[in-house]
């Protein structure tokens, strides 16, 4: 998906990871007793802010990262029917690894 969206400063756009509608004992959850996700794919970053003479601080998270966000952070969009959120680095606590 080619995302049209880039953010400014310190932002990033991500997609966040839908837990699964089944719990491990085969309990079916319902779309209202599901938690709100709180990993995400990376879809793109901003170039950073600014330091006081000026120059750019490049963000620690980069495109493809999955990353874990606190949990009510960020601002909720939907594009093409995907729900996207716009985060501030600030909001990541951490980068999942592989």
């Amino acid at each position: 998906m080619e995302l049209k969206l880039k953010p400014l400063g310190s932002r990033l756009v991500v997609e966040p990871i839908e837990q699964d509608d089944v719990t491990a004992s085969g309990i079916v959850l319902p779309e209202t007793a599901k938690e709100k996700p709180q990993r995400a794919n990376v879809l793109s970053v901003g170039p950073g802010d600014r330091d006081d003479a000026g120059n750019r601080v490049a963000l620690d998270v980069k495109v493809g990262d999955v990353v874990l966000f606190a949990k009510y952070s960020g601002t909720e969009i939907k594009i093409d029917s995907k729900k996207l959120l716009i985060l501030k680095e600030s909001d990541v606590l951490a980068i999942v690894d592989a």
